[in-house]
């Protein structure tokens, strides 16, 4: 199983405010600290607005912060956000599966039951879970930042 890149940096930009909750952040902080583009980050950021995980002030010193506090989301609503409905193999839609030994073959459960157990995991689990330490986040976070705007000044 493999999380798409998507749900990937709508995590990682939760885990960034999370580290600096209540500062504001900036879209372009977060891009620069983890080599994500803007404007990627920019439709996800978009997505949690509307869906009130994350809070956007406007203006000249806005930027974005957690709407409701790290231990409040939970880690399977914003995995659940950002991942499609494909069927984990082509058994799992009966319409569309051409698979021949179905049938006979049962796979399908445990595939079901694997799935299942990944999605009760993460439902216990909240963002306060991710980011136990903030200021080591926070720390990482500008460290790759820095390292990023150096490199960049050698090219």
């Amino acid at each position: 199983m493999q999380i798409n890149d998507r749900t990937d940096y709508a995590f990682r930009l939760l885990i960034f405010m999370a580290a600096r909750h209540p500062q504001l952040v900036t879209i372009a902080q977060v891009a620069n600290a983890y080599s994500i583009s803007r404007n990627h980050l920019m439709k996800i950021a978009n997505d949690l607005v509307r869906l009130g995980y994350v809070h956007s002030v406007r203006g000249r010193n806005g930027g974005l912060r957690l709407a409701s506090p790290a231990n409040e989301i939970m880690i399977a609503d914003i995995f659940n956000m950002g991942e499609t409905t494909t069927p984990l193999v082509e058994c799992f839609d009966r319409e569309r599966n051409s698979c021949r030994i179905a049938p006979a073959c049962t796979l399908k459960f445990i595939l079901s039951d694997a799935q299942a157990a990944f999605q009760a995991v993460l439902a216990g689990k909240t963002l306060a879970d991710i980011v136990p330490r903030p200021e080591e986040i926070w720390n990482i976070s500008i460290e790759q930042e820095i390292l990023i705007r150096i490199n960049a000044g050698r090219n």
